[in-house]
C-alpha cells in the first residue's frame, strides 16, 4: 500500500482499541461539527429530508438533520472497530439477531441467495456476520483512486468477501454463483447509471432504481432477503435483522420489481430512519430533463 494509505490503516488499528461507545461519542463530536459547518453534508441531507419527510416544520427538519448529521459521524468513527479491530472481535458486538431463520433456511434451500443490504447502519459489519457463517461475494464499484482499493480488501480481515466489479465479466460471476447455491450481497438504493435503471417511488418520489437485482431474482430462482445491522443507543453493539424481500421483487416486469425494491428499502430505513445513509444525493437522476433538481441548493455558491 502506498503511504497514505498505510497510514489510514494504522490509524483504523489504533482506532480498534478503543471501546465502541468511544468511538460513537467522537463520531457524535463530528457530526456535530458537519451540521455547524452547514457544508455539503448537511445541505444534502436537509434537501433529502424535505422529500423523505416533507410533513416536518423547519425547526424539526433542523433537529433530525443534526440527529442523521450524527448517526453519520458515529457510521464512519466505528470502522475503527470494526474493520481496524480485527472481524472476530467486531462479531462480539453484534447483541441480538432478528429474523435468523429465514436466512438459515436460505442456505439450506441451496438455491442461491442474494442479500440486498441498503446503506443503513452498518453495513461493513454484516458482511463479517455472512462471511463468518458462508462465503460471499458482493457487487461493488471501485474507488475513484486506484490506490485506496488495498485498503478496502485488508481492512475486511479474514472474513472479507468476494469483491465483484460491476462490469460484464463481474455479472457472470454472480450468476455463476446462485446458480451454484452460493451467496451474493448488493447495495439495493445505489443509483445506477443514466439509463441503466428504471424510475420507480422511494419515499414518494420517483428515483432511478437498479434492475440487476430483480434480473438476478428472476433469472436464477434465488431467494431474496434484505438486511441491515441496526446500530444501538450509547455504544452497546448492533441488532441484525433479517426480513423477506416482497415477492414482486423477481416480477418479470422491470417496472413492477423496482416498485417492490423500493418499497422494500423504504420499509427497512423507516426501523432505523436516522441511520440510513441521507448524505448521499439518492434522487440525483430525474425521470425527466424539466423536473426540478431537488440539489440545486447543496452545491457551492
Amino acid at each position: 500500500m502506498r503511504w497514505p494509505v498505510a497510514l489510514t490503516y494504522a490509524l483504523l488499528r489504533l482506532a480498534g482499541l478503543l471501546p465502541l461507545r468511544a468511538l460513537h461519542a467522537l463520531g457524535t463530536g463530528a457530526g456535530d461539527l458537519l451540521w455547524r459547518a452547514r457544508g455539503r453534508e448537511w445541505r444534502v441531507v436537509e434537501a433529502n429530508l424535505a422529500i423523505a419527510r416533507p410533513e416536518l416544520d423547519a425547526a424539526a427538519r433542523a433537529a433530525l438533520t443534526r440527529t442523521c448529521l450524527r448517526e453519520t459521524g458515529r457510521g464512519g468513527a466505528e470502522l475503527g472497530k470494526v474493520w481496524g479491530g480485527g472481524a472476530r472481535r467486531a462479531l462480539r458486538l453484534v447483541r441480538e439477531v432478528r429474523g435468523q431463520a429465514l436466512f438459515d433456511a436460505a442456505l439450506a434451500q441451496g438455491k442461491g441467495l442474494i442479500v440486498a443490504a441498503p446503506h443503513l447502519g452498518c453495513w461493513e459489519l454484516l458482511n463479517h456476520w455472512i462471511g463468518a457463517r458462508t462465503p460471499l461475494a458482493i457487487l461493488y464499484r471501485p474507488p475513484h483512486r486506484p490506490d485506496w482499493e488495498p485498503l478496502l480488501r485488508r481492512a475486511r480481515g479474514s472474513f472479507a468477501p468476494e469483491q465483484v466489479r460491476a462490469e460484464g465479466s463481474g455479472m457472470r460471476s454472480l450468476y455463476r454463483r446462485l446458480a451454484a447455491g452460493g451467496v451474493v450481497g448488493i447495495l439495493p438504493d445505489q443509483q445506477p447509471r443514466a439509463g441503466e435503471g428504471v424510475f420507480a417511488p422511494f419515499f414518494g418520489r420517483p428515483a432511478a432504481t437498479m434492475v440487476l437485482l430483480p434480473r438476478l431474482a428472476q433469472r436464477t430462482g434465488a431467494t431474496v432477503l434484505f438486511g441491515f445491522m441496526e446500530r444501538l443507543p450509547r455504544g452497546a453493539g448492533f441488532r441484525l435483522h433479517w426480513r423477506a424481500a416482497p415477492p414482486e421483487i423477481a416480477a418479470a416486469d422491470p417496472g413492477v420489481a423496482c416498485v417492490a425494491l423500493n418499497a422494500a428499502v423504504e420499509d427497512c430505513v423507516r426501523s432505523a430512519f436516522e441511520q440510513y445513509q441521507w448524505t448521499y444525493k439518492r434522487w440525483s437522476l430525474r425521470a425527466r430533463p424539466q423536473d426540478p433538481d431537488p440539489y440545486a441548493a447543496t452545491r457551492p455558491r
